[in-house]
């Protein structure tokens, strides 16, 4: 019998879905409802669009029911520090990933009211939360604390988290499978670049820094999110008499590309930079020399890269933001060799022209890497 793993990432208006045999990992079945609760829509809640993706599943084939599946595997933006690794859906687990909302607000709540739903719908079926933050558990105390006094290190801990481990997890994993080598040999840096974005350090094949902090706002310019910014920025905005919910808007709705160009998709962007228009421009210097301080930071914290890995929308279909990263970089080993950059073919693409550290790009593939730890933490269960 297939081993069906469906994996859901559950939004607060979709639901992503993607069902996938662990035997070969062949992906059989795989699609978004959208805009759940508006008028006209398919769905008017998550219970209903649950009913509509498995309408789909049935339409194809390859769903005769609950009973097919091997477990279901839900993406799960926020951990807090409880998870290291995927975990068995409990309801300890359903009670902890409840305390995390206050670190993920905008997130947490529909993951976790995907996870209900199918508890009630298919109790007999295992379930698993995937967690983003879980691959950075393994950064030391000097990268994920901050300056503050301990008392900010009680209660709900005001610490770096990261984000993204789902697609480092991947790339860590697929990166050795294709050198050939083990993991725990590995030292990358990894940079996932899509509308939301960040690096990671990656040493023997474990997190050991990471550009997001305690949400997601923190690191990378980004489409709409700002990146680092000083925190005094935040109470002058305050001070000026902007609420609270107008400077968090400003930071992750206004911001980033849409804030300095007026338009958080990339490629519209780099065709206003084609056409010389300097807004662009000076966006697009802006994102490439913000990635170009972690590249810096991060090889003085590995000290040996062996890959520089680009995955993600932007980082595997930008060649002019892989130019821009990748420039002036030969003092660090990373030279690209341009017309291999241009021409990228499909799977992961080599693109150095010397220099000593390999750039990789890398085809981000989170959905397979969930239904691969659910199906690790389910055989792991039951043997």
């Amino acid at each position: 019998m297939p081993r069906k793993i469906l994996v859901l990432n559950s939004g607060s208006s979709s639901l992503k879905y993607r069902l996938i045999d662990l035997d070969g990992e062949a992906v059989l079945a795989t699609g978004l409802v959208e805009r759940i609760g508006e008028d006209g829509a398919p769905a008017a809640d998550h219970r209903q669009a649950i009913a509509e993706l498995v309408r789909r599943l049935e339409a194809s084939g390859h769903w005769r029911g609950a009973g097919d599946l091997y477990g279901i595997g839900h993406r799960v933006v926020h951990g807090g520090e409880n998870f290291a690794a995927a975990a068995w859906v409990d309801d300890a687990v359903v009670a902890a990933i409840r305390a995390a909302i206050a670190l993920a607000p905008l997130h947490n709540p529909p993951n976790l009211l995907g996870i209900e739903v199918c508890r009630e719908l298919w109790p007999g079926v295992p379930q698993v939360a995937v967690f983003d933050t879980a691959f950075h558990q393994t950064m030391p105390p000097p990268a994920y604390r901050y300056a503050l006094p301990e008392s900010c290190y009680g209660g709900v801990p005001i610490r770096r988290y990261g984000f993204h481990g789902t697609s480092f997890a991947y790339v860590t994993r697929r990166v050795a499978e294709y050198l050939g080598r083990v993991p725990d040999a590995l030292n990358l840096i990894a940079l996932h670049l899509g509308n939301g974005a960040s690096a990671c350090a990656i040493g023997g094949g474990r997190s050991l820094d990471t550009s997001m902090g305690l949400t997601p706002l923190a690191g990378l310019m980004m489409g709409t999110r700002c990146g680092d910014l000083d925190p005094g920025v935040v109470l002058y905005l305050l001070g000026q008499g902007r609420t609270l919910a107008e400077v968090a808007d400003l930071l992750n709705r206004d911001s980033g590309l849409k804030g300095v160009a007026g338009g958080n998709d990339m490629r519209d962007v780099l065709a206003r930079v084609a056409a010389g228009d300097a807004e662009a421009g000076l966006a697009v210097a802006m994102y490439c020399h913000r990635i170009k301080h972690y590249v810096g930071a991060y090889s003085a914290v590995l000290g040996r890269v062996d890959a520089l890995v680009f995955t993600g929308g932007i980082g595997e279909h930008a060649a002019p933001i892989r130019q821009g990263v990748c420039a002036g970089l030969a003092n660090l080993g990373i030279v690209l060799d341009e017309a291999a950059n241009a021409a990228l073919g499909p799977g992961i693409a080599e693109l150095q022209g010397g220099g000593g550290v390999k750039i990789l790009v890398v085809p981000a593939d989170e959905e397979l890497e969930i239904a691969r730890q659910a199906g690790g933490v389910i055989a792991q269960a039951t043997v």
